[in-house]
């Protein structure tokens, strides 16, 4: 596992929003053949609850704009004071430009703001985006850097594939970083088991299978009766199941160990929300206090992708007194990303409902919007 440390790097803010509008797990009994029992089972294992979930009209990038804009507003941040801005999602609105570049834009930070995003490793990407984000202050190519991590998975999978679709909610999240003269000790581990890459995988949509009539269309129904489209996530569950609950106790054990600190020594350990059944196998056997951990935030908001990890920040630490914080995450890849850092007297922010403006296009008139952008010509 790769390791990093950093110590003159400050959290200085974090906050998160949802969509409003937000879908309740028993309103699906449909999708479990109408079986109250078999619906039972799956709460009561993987801990279904509720999921916000956006609208057509809403993007990735309106909920992270959101999320920033509600952090610097709390913080009374000057905008001309941010010089990196990271983007971390496998929801981006465009294959380019960045969502960075886009954003950058939309919140009016100075164009001497240094903008990139952070694609393809969903779940952890958002200890990967802290990561680089201590990794640019400390280095001096930044002084306060703004990351935003968000994630549309509703649109993964078609609400008819029981094998995921129920699990994935959305969000938008934003933590802003300075460097201090302060030590302010982060532990990061890090890895990657790339032979595993098509574990949990989209296969349409890229540039090796782009979307075309010839797959458009296309819908496949496996023996489970769970619909998929070539541009849905496929994901094996079993094996994704193994590769998180062996890596997990794993890289909390690892992460300790390279901080020179026990669990005793952790005020709280923020989880990738998965599901409840993933965060309190990975936790059992990591031998964690049940108060020290919660699989609480993914019954109210689902798996959030890129944003889980904040998520559950937002929720359970929002007015609460954490210093020494561990997120434990693990994704797409598959990856993983564990860090250790003090949150001593950062901003909390809760979770706030967006509601999406009615200024907002609709899909047809996005289409219309883009018709009529070609049509200019080069000269438009």
């Amino acid at each position: 596992m790769s390791k990093s440390q950093f110590r003159h790097v400050r959290i200085i803010g974090i906050t998160a929003v949802v969509p409003e509008h937000f879908i309740n797990i028993d309103e699906e009994l449909e999708f479990f053949n109408n079986d109250p029992k078999l619906l039972e089972r799956n709460k009561k294992i993987l801990g279904l609850g509720t999921r916000h979930v956006a609208d057509e009209r809403t993007t990735n990038a309106d909920l992270c704009e959101a999320a920033g804009r509600d952090l610097l507003a709390e913080l009374h941040v000057d905008k001309s004071s941010i010089d990196a801005l990271i983007v971390a999602s496998s929801s981006h609105d465009y294959h380019y430009p960045a969502s960075a570049c886009v954003l950058q834009g939309r919140l009016e930070l100075s164009e001497d703001c240094t903008c990139f995003d952070i694609s393809g490793l969903a779940c952890s990407a958002y200890v990967h985006g802290l990561w680089l984000a201590h990794s640019l202050i400390a280095g001096g190519a930044a002084r306060k850097c703004l990351l935003l991590a968000g994630d549309i998975t509703s649109r993964h999978s078609d609400r008819r594939n029981r094998n995921s679709n129920m699990l994935f909610g959305d969000a938008g999240t934003a933590t802003l970083l300075e460097y201090t003269e302060e030590e302010r000790p982060a532990f990061f581990v890090t890895g990657t088991r790339g032979k595993c890459w098509d574990k949990l995988i989209a296969p349409a949509g890229g540039y090796s299978l782009p979307m075309a009539a010839d797959i458009a269309g296309l819908e496949m129904t496996d023996a489970a009766g769970n619909v998929w489209r070539m541009c849905d996530d496929i994901m094996k569950g079993l094996d994704v199941f193994k590769f998180t609950t062996e890596v997990g106790p794993k890289g909390i054990s690892e992460i300790l160990s390279f901080a020179g600190r026990t669990k005793d020594d952790v005020d709280y350990f923020a989880f990738h929300q998965a599901n409840r059944q993933i965060v309190r196998t990975v936790a059992m056997y990591a031998g964690l206090p049940k108060d020290k951990y919660s699989s609480d935030t993914f019954s109210r908001y689902g798996n959030c992708g890129a944003a889980a990890v904040t998520v559950d920040l937002c929720h359970q630490l929002s007015g609460a007194c954490a210093k020494s914080v561990c997120m434990a995450t693990f994704g797409v890849g598959l990856s993983w990303g564990f860090c250790l850092v003090d949150l001593e007297q950062a901003h909390i922010g809760g979770i706030r409902l967006y509601k999406t403006p009615g200024s907002s296009m609709t899909r047809q008139e996005k289409i219309d919007y883009w018709i009529s952008y070609f049509k200019a010509g080069n000269n438009a």
